[in-house]
């Protein structure tokens, strides 16, 4: 990972602090919503105590008796009549109740749906019936076994005296609900409409309240024909009709004491159904202002709390709360809940406080008021945070990836520069960021100070063997004349010896300083030789053919695929870096090896190899082998200086190619590449 990659992610971490102030935040929320649900929970317990005198309010009465509220005992047998703002028009549609869907009981045994509402003394029932075949009573008949009919059971709260409302229409539109019983008479206060529907037909009627009693029920008769054959009763608590459970007026008007702005008080009994609601919360125009929409919004929900939404604070609209907080309540134990919806701005804590009635536990208080403020707060620091934040953190990584890019590539340049210090010819010790005071500064003085010193000691290393040359030809040559004067006076055998050996030691040494000389010859030869175009092919196939004369005991191999290789530069000097190739080739071989030297095309350049047969480079030579004075042959090392590589190289790299070294699976092979020829 490089260094901008490396301070980009550190940069990262100033997002550290939006996260410890979003933390803070959260927390003083926390704080200031748990400070509202306390106010809360003792308004509602204030409340709570003051309803607990009203027990029967929470029941139904029956001659001023109080309802049996053993909390054991089922709750399950109510019908819930759902206040309505204004009286709806009986005409069998639901439009005008100003209800959910929701609010509708499903009746699946008896395929239909009812709803209940309460408008001042009257009663108000609406029955969807699935039927797909509708019988209308005939003029006169039996309207109770010859036609489909309705039939409203209402009894008291023991389940006696049972009166029975009959809604058998002869056509749809109005009609007049019978009282079953003797004459089956009229009961003209009751207004009912009956509407045909695609699936069937739909009731709507409006009863007063002094002709219902406790409970109610519902039977629907179905047939097939006039003549009541096929006849299906389809019931709904007919046999047992379900409490009606409305509206308790003086828990309204009690609860309604307690009315403050933003605050919605709701009272239940012992099964969660609504007796009393007042209150409302502020219009949405009134609201805290919400978090801005798009990725700022998910940021800001996956550092906060997460609370319900708050459409599940809403009364329920089958009039039974039903919330897991209301139900701890309901079981005697006070609960707290709280609800938010960013996209509207709104926040809602919640608490349900039990309502004893001495041991026995009547019902319960729930208190929502809304927390707009809180809201509004949270909101604006969160925004002004992150905005804030943001800016810094993108700020700071932009300082860090400028920083960083700046250092990257003032190391770039040094590695660069360090790459290309050292070449064939000389060592360049001038490095960038040499004048910088800081580490980078260090490192490049640092560097500049070994290759200045490697570049004295190459120097020395190059210029020695000319050095040599010079300052050990003299001496030499004394010590020669010496030994051919020596030669002409009588000596003893073993005399005789000692001289002959002393001359083959000064003949190696002429040897020796020859091939010094040669090297530093070739040097100038190639800053002094005047370069021609020539062809390579020619030249290379003329001279394997001499060394076939020179080396009789090896076997020589010329291959080329170029028959006119023109290239530019000294023929000469090629022979000579040939004969030190092939040279190092035979010292490595064999008698009867084949060495074989090939001519390629190579990039409009062209590539010499010669390859012989032998052991494999020595590995750690390989990066030595065409240095000065460096021979990787055993034996008679006085013959081999290391020079023939050497002088090689000096060579090729004035013909501007390269030369290299690798091991093949037949042996090694020494290849050199040459531009293209600028022709």
């Amino acid at each position: 990972m490089n260094l901008r990659r490396q301070l980009l992610l550190v940069s990262l971490l100033t997002l550290v602090l939006p996260w410890a102030g979003c933390q803070f935040v959260r927390e003083t929320e926390s704080a200031l919503r748990e400070g509202q649900q306390q106010m809360l929970a003792g308004t509602a317990q204030a409340i709570a105590d003051s309803l607990a005198q009203f027990p029967a309010e929470f029941a139904p009465r029956e001659r001023g008796a109080m309802r049996n509220l053993d909390p054991a005992s089922e709750p399950g047998d109510e019908i819930y009549g759902h206040p309505l703002a204004t009286a709806p028009l009986v005409d069998g549609y639901l439009d005008d109740w100003g209800l959910a869907a929701q609010s509708l009981i499903e009746l699946p045994a008896a395929s239909a749906s009812l709803g209940v509402g309460v408008y001042r003394q009257s009663v108000y029932l609406y029955i969807d019936v699935h039927d797909s075949n509708v019988v209308y009573a005939a003029p006169g008949s039996d309207k109770a076994r010859s036609a489909d009919s309705i039939e409203l059971v209402t009894t008291d709260e023991n389940g006696s005296s049972p009166l029975i409302y009959r809604f058998a229409p002869e056509a749809p539109g109005n009609l007049v609900a019978t009282l079953a019983g003797d004459g089956n008479p009229d009961e003209t206060r009751i207004s009912a409409y009956w509407l045909d529907t695609v699936a069937g037909y739909r009731l709507e009627a409006r009863v007063p309240r002094q002709l219902l009693r406790g409970r109610l029920g519902l039977v629907i008769n179905s047939t097939d024909s006039p003549d009541a054959r096929g006849m299906r009763t389809r019931s709904f608590r007919g046999d047992t009709p379900g409490r009606l459970v409305t509206l308790s007026p003086l828990l309204q008007s009690v609860a309604a004491g307690y009315v403050q702005p933003d605050l919605r008080l709701t009272v239940t009994d012992r099964a969660g159904w609504r007796l009393a609601q007042v209150g409302a919360f502020a219009s949405g125009d009134d609201a805290a202002p919400g978090i801005a929409a798009g990725w700022m919004r998910i940021a800001y929900n996956a550092l906060l709390d997460t609370g319900e939404e708050a459409d599940l604070a809403d009364p329920d609209p089958s009039g039974r709360e039903q919330q897991e907080y209301v139900q701890q309540a309901l079981g005697g134990e006070m609960a707290s809940s709280w609800f938010r919806s960013e996209d509207r701005g709104r926040a809602i804590v919640a608490v349900a406080q039990p309502v004893w009635s001495g041991n026995v536990q009547t019902g319960a208080v729930i208190l929502q008021q809304g927390t707009d403020a809180i809201l509004s707060l949270r909101n604006q620091a969160l925004t002004r945070l992150m905005n804030f934040t943001l800016i810094a953190t993108l700020l700071v990584a932009a300082g860090l990836l400028g920083y960083a890019s700046w250092m990257s590539l003032r190391i770039r340049r040094l590695s660069s520069a360090a790459e290309r210090a050292l070449d064939d010819k000389r060592v360049q010790p001038e490095l960038p960021s040499a004048g910088a005071g800081d580490e980078i500064g260090d490192l490049s003085r640092s560097f500049s100070s070994v290759l200045r010193r490697l570049g004295e000691y190459n120097e020395y290393l190059r210029t020695l063997a000319s050095k040599l040359s010079h300052e050990m030809r003299t001496p030499l040559t004394i010590v020669t004349s010496s030994l051919e004067n020596l030669e002409h006076e009588p000596l003893s055998a073993e005399s005789a010896m000692y001289t002959e050996r002393a001359r083959e030691g000064t003949a190696r040494l002429h040897r020796i300083l020859s091939a010094m000389s040669e090297a530093s010859r070739v040097e100038e030869l190639i800053g002094q030789a005047e370069t021609e175009v020539f062809d390579l092919d020619a030249v290379l196939s003329s001279t394997v053919t001499a060394y076939a004369d020179a080396w009789p005991l090896r076997q020589f191999t010329y291959l080329s695929d170029s028959t006119n290789a023109k290239m530019e530069g000294s023929p000469e000097l090629v022979i000579q870096m040939l004969d030190k190739l092939v040279d190092n080739a035979v010292g490595f071989s064999s008698d009867g090896d084949e060495i074989v030297i090939r001519l390629r095309r190579d990039n409009g350049g062209y590539t010499l190899s010669v390859t012989n047969p032998g052991p494999p480079l020595p590995e750690r030579m390989r990066s030595q082998l065409f240095d000065s004075l460096v021979s990787v042959r055993s034996g008679d090392t006085g013959k081999h200086l290391g020079l023939g590589l050497f002088i090689a190289r000096l060579i090729v790299t004035g013909h501007g190619g390269s030369i290299t070294a690798f091991d093949v699976e037949s042996g090694v092979t020494f290849e050199v590449r040459f531009p293209p020829s600028s022709e």
